[in-house]
């Protein structure tokens, strides 16, 4: 789970407008840290099953995002998942 000021951090980065807090591409970046951070933990703890379903789930809600942003707006796709390295 992501501390405070990591995920204010992430939102200052990849905000569109200086009242952004929720848009696609700010969710897409905390879900990725999260995604990140999970699986650090699950090399180190294999057989933590429930935060092996808790990944699944961000990573799932994560490529829902990315569709949704495909779909809609592909330019800005493409420089977040080249930002993103994903």
């Amino acid at each position: 789970m992501l501390d405070k000021k990591a995920k204010e951090k992430i939102i200052e980065k990849f905000k569109t407008h200086d009242q952004d807090t929720g848009s696609a591409q700010v969710q897409i970046a905390i879900l990725t840290a999260e995604i990140k951070d999970l699986t650090d933990h699950l090399k180190m703890h294999k057989k933590d099953f429930s935060s092996r379903r808790g990944l699944l789930r961000k990573v799932n809600e994560r490529r829902k995002l990315l569709r949704y942003m495909l779909r809609e707006m592909p330019k800005e796709h493409a420089k977040l998942a080249e930002k993103l390295k994903i």
